[in-house]
C-alpha cells in the first residue's frame, strides 16, 4: 500500500488515510471493517454511482440528488476525519 506523506511530515493522518485499507475490506466482503477504516468510502461510492446514472438516464431531479449526496459525503468525511484527529490527539498527550 502506498504511504501518507502528510501523515509522515505531521504524525496525523489525513483526511483521506485508511481508504486504501478500506477498498480492501470492502472487496473482501468485510463492510464493518471497511466502515469503520474508512466512513465515508461508502457514501463516496454511492455518489459516484449516482453521478455516472444522472449521466447517463438524465435524472429529473438529478442535480439536486446529487448535490445532497456530495454535502452528505463530505460531511461525513470531515465529521469522521476531525473525530479521528481528536482522539488521535488525546492519545498522543495523555
Amino acid at each position: 500500500m502506498g504511504t501518507c506523506n502528510f501523515k509522515a511530515n505531521t504524525g496525523l493522518d489525513c483526511p483521506g488515510c485508511g481508504m486504501q485499507r478500506a477498498i480492501v475490506e470492502l472487496l473482501k466482503g468485510n463492510i464493518w471493517e471497511s466502515i469503520q477504516l474508512y466512513p465515508g468510502l461508502i457514501p463516496i461510492i454511492f455518489t459516484f454511482g449516482l453521478l455516472f446514472s444522472h449521466l447517463i438516464f438524465n435524472f429529473k431531479n438529478g442535480a439536486k440528488y446529487l448535490k445532497l449526496s456530495f454535502i452528505s459525503t463530505s460531511a461525513i468525511i470531515v465529521i469522521s476525519y476531525l473525530i479521528k484527529i481528536i482522539t488521535q490527539y488525546r492519545i498522543q498527550f495523555h
